[in-house]
């Protein structure tokens, strides 16, 4: 499962290609984010990747959850999204 890392400062298009392009292959990709900038980026993405990738049928499924992270010596709790494609 590939591993996207989204920022503050991340364009939620080509995030949304990432996420396309992971479940095009794995069927299945995970996000992080730290910060509520992050989150929003991520969700931005997510919608956009949902509209890329569903065609109209709701087969995207997200599962949101707590995630602690270790970063430059400092352990942060950020939020990851899990996003499974359903054929």
């Amino acid at each position: 499962m590939e591993i996207l890392k989204v920022a503050s400062k991340s364009n939620p298009n080509s995030v949304a290609g990432a996420i396309a392009g992971a479940i095009e292959s794995d069927g299945i990709v995970e996000t992080r984010t730290i910060g509520a900038g992050a989150v929003n980026q991520a969700v931005k993405a997510i919608a956009i990747a949902r509209r890329l990738l569903d065609a109209g049928e709701d087969k995207l499924t997200v599962v949101p959850g707590f995630i602690d992270l270790e970063i430059e010596g400092e352990e942060k709790t950020g939020i990851r999204f899990i996003i499974n494609y359903e054929e």
